[in-house]
This record gives structure tokens, C-alpha cells and sequence, in this order.
């Protein structure tokens, strides 16, 4: 127990025990609605390119090796950006850094709809990578945050459901637009073909979830706590007590809480410490630390076993999502998915038109078939646990994958 200016006894909680408190309601669905779709956005931003491959390769004459490039300079992207944004959630907070990195997002992808070039449609597709690298595990972090310990596993679960929606979406918007020739049109020079229109739509869940973030989301109140805010950090949780609490007739308890002023002190460090050289030293110094710290002493073989484990889920995964659409194209074209058939001269420039719809439905039924997985894994994650649905997912993939 603490006392006040006025000398009155005050509770003193932890941030596990302010978020039981502040109950869970209407505001954490609300918090699900807003994160699932700027989850949902990061999946459209990544997977539009595997959509748009059957028939960009023909107007910007790509080979296979060109479409690698393509298909891989968002997770290079997304590789660097993922280093980058995590330090700065960690110092300016994790609402600040979803909105530039969802804005980062949305508008590097829609320019890349314009690009006349193939460098520069890859220059802008990596820069756009950077900022999915940020947005998909900062808006983890963020949602989880604001969960409390009984509900965390079930509402992250999903959450995670959200970018099957997003891959849904963008399987959709490729069905009902690339196909047509009405978004056929000149811009100066450039041909403007329906594939990129398509990209241009694709860049709006982004943009249209950045704002959100900018206008009505809190930060976290962890994040608060950990840099000394306490008077922000309950106003959060009264916001959200209020909102979960609403028509039961209930106010809002007072309480303080146990902060930090670790996160603050870091922060004013980083400002003032000499030359902008020695500042840029310290920040990649301290960005470093937490990376070395998980394969430090008891965290180092299972940091290692969870990197491994997910590297091979994002490879059996991404590996296959990524390409259906142009394997489909060439299994639709009589030939073999296996052989490369897009090696391609300016005569053979039409090759791709008209663009066969059976493409994009295929990768539509494809999409629509990992929500029931999805589902299941929500309704079973609190009584079976996460590792066992995790070792049950790779086993059918296994198998899968064997016959």
C-alpha cells in the first residue's frame, strides 16, 4: 500500500493485475476487430504479389529468376524492417511505430503499382517489406498486451485467423479485378493493365488501419507502465474498464501502479549522448541486447528449436503460397508447373491476355480452406495447448507433403 498527496491509503498493482481489473469486454473485441485487420492488411501487402506474377511477368517481360527476386524483396524487407521497428517500439511505443510502419506499408505499395521498371517496382516492393516487417509483430505484441493471462492464448489465436481473412481478400480482390479488361488504360506512358489497379487496392487496408491507429487507439498501457507514464497508463485502463464495464453499473476502482522510469531514462540518454555518429552507436548497442540475450544461458536452445521450428513453417508455407497462382497459370497453359515456360521476348509480350479466371479461383478455394483450421485451433487452444496444435499442424503438413 502506497498513500497519496492527501495521505489516504492507495493500492499499488502490477500490470497483471490492473489489466484482471480493468475486466474484458466490449473493448477487447473492439481491440481484435481494429489489430485483425491491420494483420489482415499485412497479409493482402505480402501475398498481392503472388496474384499479380501471371500477368505482370508479360508486360515487364520477366524471367523466373525476376519473379524470385520479386516474390523475395518483401521478406528482405520485412527481414530488415523487423529489426528496426521492434527497438523503436520498445523506445517510442508500439501505436507510434503501427502507424508509420502500416503507413510505410500502404504507400510504398500502391507507388509500386505505378512503377514502370522492374528495379524499381523490386526497390519498392523491399521498402514496402520494411514496413510489414514492422507492423505484423508489433501489432502481436501490441493485442497482446492488452490481454489478460486466462484470455492471452485464445484471442491471439484469433487474432493470427485475421491474415487468412487478409489472404482471402486478396485472392478475391485478384478473382474480381485482374481478369478484367475494363481496368485497361494509358497513364502518359505507362500501360496501365488491371494488375495494377490491383495493387493499388491492395495498398488500401494498409493506409485505411494506420488511420485507425492514428485516431482511436490507445498505447499500451505495458509500455506505459514500463516508461514511468503511470497517470497514462491508468487512464488506458479506464478506458478500457469503462468500455467493458458499460451498462453493469460498476466504477472504476482507484489504484496506482508499479512503474518504471527505466524505459524514460533510457530514452533521454539516447537524445542527449554527443554526436549524431556515437547516438546511431548506442541505439544499434542497446538494439542488440535483447538478441543477445535469448540465446544467452538457459534461453539458448530454445530460442534456437523456436527459430528453427519457424523458419521451417514460414519456408513450407510462403514457399508454396507464394507461387500457386503462377504453378496454376502453367498447369492451366498444358504445361508442367515444374518447367520454366516464362522466359519471355517482346514478341511473345500478349502471352499472358486474356488472363484465365480458373488462376485466380483456384487460389481463392485455396485461401478459403485454412479457415476451418483456423477455427478449430481458436475453440481448442485454451484445453489442448499451443504446443500440442503446433506439433498436430506440422504433422499434417508432413503428410501432406508425402503423398
Amino acid at each position: 500500500m502506497a498513500r497519496d498527496a492527501g495521505g489516504s491509503a492507495q493500492r499499488r498493482l502490477t500490470y497483471e493485475e490492473a489489466m484482471e481489473e480493468a475486466g474484458f469486454g466490449l473493448f477487447h473485441w473492439l481491440l481484435l476487430v481494429v489489430c485483425g485487420w491491420a494483420n489482415a492488411s499485412d497479409a493482402v501487402e505480402v501475398l498481392c504479389v503472388s496474384f499479380l506474377l501471371p500477368t505482370a511477368r508479360c508486360d515487364l517481360l520477366l524471367t523466373s529468376s525476376d519473379m524470385g527476386l520479386l516474390t523475395a524483396s518483401i521478406f528482405l524487407g520485412m527481414m530488415v524492417g523487423g529489426y528496426v521497428w521492434g527497438y523503436l517500439a520498445d523506445q517510442r511505443g508500439r501505436c507510434r511505430i503501427l502507424v508509420v510502419s502500416l503507413t510505410v506499408n500502404g504507400v510504398f505499395g500502391g507507388l509500386a503499382s505505378a512503377a514502370p521498371w522492374f528495379w524499381l517496382l523490386l526497390l519498392l516492393r523491399f521498402i514496402s517489406g520494411i514496413g510489414v516487417g514492422g507492423s505484423i509483430p508489433v501489432i502481436f505484441s501490441y493485442f497482446s498486451e492488452f490481454m489478460p493471462r486466462l484470455r492471452r492464448g485464445t484471442m491471439i489465436s484469433a487474432l493470427a485467423t485475421f491474415w487468412m481473412a487478409g489472404n482471402i481478400l486478396a485472392a478475391g480482390l485478384a478473382w474480381l479485378v485482374i481478369p478484367r479488361t475494363w481496368a485497361h488504360f494509358s497513364l502518359g506512358s505507362l500501360d496501365f493493365q488491371s494488375w495494377r489497379l490491383f495493387v493499388v487496392l491492395c495498398s488500401i487496408p494498409s493506409l485505411t488501419s494506420a488511420l485507425l491507429f492514428r485516431l482511436l487507439m490507445p498505447e499500451s498501457p505495458k509500455f506505459l507502465m514500463e516508461a514511468g507514464r503511470e497517470k497514462e497508463a491508468i487512464h488506458v485502463f479506464r478506458l478500457m474498464f469503462e468500455l467493458n464495464m458499460r451498462g453493469k453499473g460498476k466504477s472504476f476502482p482507484e489504484f496506482g501502479l508499479h512503474t518504471s522510469s527505466k524505459g524514460r531514462g533510457e530514452l533521454e540518454e539516447t537524445k542527449t549522448l554527443g554526436s549524431c555518429r556515437e547516438r546511431l552507436a548506442n541505439i544499434l548497442k542497446k538494439g542488440l541486447v535483447p538478441i543477445k540475450q535469448m540465446f544467452n544461458g538457459s534461453l539458448k536452445a530454445r530460442s534456437i528449436t523456436l527459430l528453427i521450428i519457424f523458419y521451417c513453417i514460414s519456408f513450407s508455407y510462403y514457399g508454396l503460397w507464394m507461387w500457386f497462382p503462377e504453378l496454376f497459370e502453367r498447369v492451366e497453359d498444358g504445361g508442367s508447373p515444374c518447367a520454366n515456360v516464362s522466359l519471355l521476348s517482346p514478341l511473345h509480350n500478349q502471352s499472358c491476355y486474356p488472363v484465365k479466371t480458373a488462376v485466380y479461383m483456384e487460389g481463392f478455394i485455396i485461401a478459403v480452406s485454412n479457415l476451418p483450421g483456423n477455427i478449430f485451433t481458436i475453440l481448442m487452444m485454451e484445453s489442448t495447448g499451443g504446443k500440442s496444435l503446433l506439433c498436430e499442424s506440422i504433422a499434417h503438413k508432413i503428410v501432406y507433403f508425402l503423398v
